[in-house]
């Protein structure tokens, strides 16, 4: 039996239309302002990369899948070892998004980078490509990516798919196919086949395979991309189709979030960076316990509990209680809260497995609770400290540190980028990497950021164990 059937009437040829205006869009018709994004979002992604590049995460899956690359053509950043294309764009997602340090699409909770600027870059190693184009395909990747994500979510969401897999992989097939030079039928194919490897479960978040989602996506996508362009062929309506995409996985498919405003609204240009190596919905918390250190100084001491209200996702993404590991830290604003306030630490130090165990912290994070708030802003918390003696003190946040009202500026990225990555490569070599990632736009090969971020001994010791 046929899996086809007929599209109702009145739906608009979302594929075509999209991967049409993917293919014709060049680099001079995205305005400065987005470009400017793009390259900030690119600076944060390779910071990212590098961060994590060390991480046991990481030392796994290279052991289980390096005997299997072929020619080792691509950089795995911030590690010794290479591997072909796809490969490398697996392993740079694993590890620019194993900190939970990655960039945030606040309207879709999509880490848009990962899966698009791993491929992309991967795939520039094999080929002579700018760091112009590479930046044009990123934002068009990102902008196909955000866009089929406002088309289905949260209904998709709420299902349990992890969004950054399922539409990451569209954003890494059209940046690839771009940078490819596929026409709209070849675009039409890629978005194909990479939607029937679209996947990912929230199920696996506190695990190392949430990791592998966007790396899953980065290397399915370059593939998807590849494959097109050799002729393979695909249904030419996988986004619309009735046993599509946006159908088979959502209740919701508003086709307007994706065509309505292609070239004058930007998605892309929406993006957000995170202060904190976590989900971002624990960050107005770590953003408030902080601030609470620095106000009460030596009296810190004297909490007796805190109470947090919040947004109702922050507790049913990040309500473990007892976290074990430090990836389980990652979802758990009872161990953050508690880090943020005894240590003032919300970066990746924070949520290694040494720290998770620390009595003082699970003495501390045992006597947090949280309430749910429908009318609390997702950026936004109330947190109401007990002391000791009885008084009480409360701390509202209005909106967090990294939000798209208090973004992190151009000075800020530079500093988590060095922070991260002077601890994988060393200051010398940060440095250098800084240098040249912001200047990614004149490069005329991309490719130099890449190698330059390979270390020539082995990486040094990890991040978190």
């Amino acid at each position: 039996m046929s899996g086809h059937q007929p599209t109702p009437p009145g739906t608009p040829d979302v594929t075509r239309q999209l991967a049409d205006w993917t293919v014709r869009t060049s680099g001079a018709y995205i305005p400065a302002e987005v470009r400017q994004e793009g390259l900030r979002t690119f600076v944060n992604w390779f910071g990212c990369a590098v961060g994590g590049a060390s991480h046991e995460t990481m030392d796994a899956a290279l052991t289980a899948l390096l005997p299997f690359s072929g020619p080792a053509t691509s950089t795995i950043i911030g590690r010794a070892e290479r591997m072909d294309a796809l490969h490398a764009a697996l392993m740079n997602g694993i590890s620019s998004h194993v900190l939970d340090y990655d960039d945030t699409h606040l309207k879709t909770i999509i880490h848009p980078a990962g899966p698009v600027a791993s491929a992309i870059l991967a795939l520039a190693e094999t080929r002579r490509v700018s760091g112009a184009d590479l930046l044009t395909a990123l934002i068009l990747g990102i902008e196909v990516e955000c866009r089929i994500g406002n088309a289905v979510y949260p209904d998709h969401y709420d299902r349990g798919w992890h969004i950054t897999g399922t539409t990451g992989v569209f954003g890494a097939a059209a940046a690839a196919g771009k940078l490819l030079g596929l026409d709209t039928r070849q675009m039409q194919w890629a978005f194909g086949i990479a939607g029937t490897q679209a996947s990912g479960f929230r199920e696996q978040f506190g695990t190392m395979t949430k990791s592998f989602h966007p790396g899953s996506a980065a290397r399915n996508g370059l593939a998807a991309a590849l494959m097109a362009q050799a002729g393979f062929d695909s249904s030419e309506r996988v986004l619309e189709a009735p046993r599509g995409f946006a159908c088979v996985m959502s209740d919701k498919q508003d086709w307007s979030e994706i065509l309505e405003g292609l070239g004058s609204r930007w998605e892309s240009a929406l993006n957000s960076y995170k202060p904190f190596a976590c989900g971002i919905v624990i960050h107005p918390a770590i953003d408030g316990c902080i601030q609470l250190r620095g106000e009460l100084g030596a009296r810190v001491a004297e909490v007796e509990s805190l109470h947090l209200t919040t947004h109702p996702l922050v507790l049913e993404l990040t309500g473990k209680r007892d976290p074990k590991t430090g990836l389980e830290g990652k979802f758990s604003v009872f161990h953050s809260a508690a880090c943020a306030l005894l240590r003032g630490d919300g970066a990746p130090t924070a949520f290694t497995d040494e720290v998770v165990r620390l009595p003082e912290i699970i003495a501390l994070r045992d006597r947090i609770t949280a309430t749910p708030d429908p009318e609390c802003h997702g950026a936004s918390v109330a947190i109401d400290v007990h002391f000791r003696d009885g008084s009480t003190l409360r701390k509202v946040v209005d909106r967090a540190i990294g939000s798209r009202e208090v973004p992190l500026t151009d000075a800020q990225l530079t500093e988590k980028f060095r922070v991260q990555s002077a601890l994988v490569v060393g200051e010398e070599r940060t440095a250098q990497l800084l240098d040249m990632a912001w200047r990614t736009g004149e490069l005329a090969d991309v490719a130099e950021l890449a190698r330059l971020s390979a270390p020539e001994a082995a990486t040094p010791g990890r991040i978190a164990s």
